[in-house]
């Protein structure tokens, strides 16, 4: 399913915060990504309608099984061609914006193939 960009970069957000902190609030979100408290609840609240997240009593918020996949798939190809783009001789800093315009135009062909030549190069060279 294909969602809107500004979406996989919250769900993205949400799944690198959960794994650095172990818990997710919407202030974590609004100061990891620069934006305001209300923006950040107006997606947050798009998310949830569209079940890509779940929020507790106390506010913490998870990713459904739809948003995990959403999110896992991002964030993959952010890594890979992070890494990819650095062992050409980018700039870690350009190559991580880069990679992250990158990771939502790329089409999982494309990307997967992209992958497995990159894993080929590593592993032989």
């Amino acid at each position: 399913m294909k969602i809107q960009e500004s979406a996989e970069n919250y769900l993205e957000t949400i799944l690198i915060l959960h794994n650095r902190k172990g818990y997710v609030r919407s202030t974590d979100i609004a100061t990891e990504l620069g934006f305001s408290k209300p923006s950040v609840s107006v997606a947050m609240k798009n998310l949830r309608t569209n079940e890509y997240i779940a929020m507790d009593e106390n506010g913490f918020i998870s990713l459904t099984d739809k948003g995990m996949a959403i999110a896992s798939s991002v964030y993959e190809k952010h890594t890979v061609l992070s890494r990819w783009l650095v062992s050409l001789g980018v700039d870690p800093k350009t190559a991580a914006e880069d990679a992250c315009r990158m990771e939502h135009v790329i089409s999982q062909d494309s990307f997967t193939k992209l992958k497995e030549h990159a894993e080929k190069c590593h592993f032989e060279g």
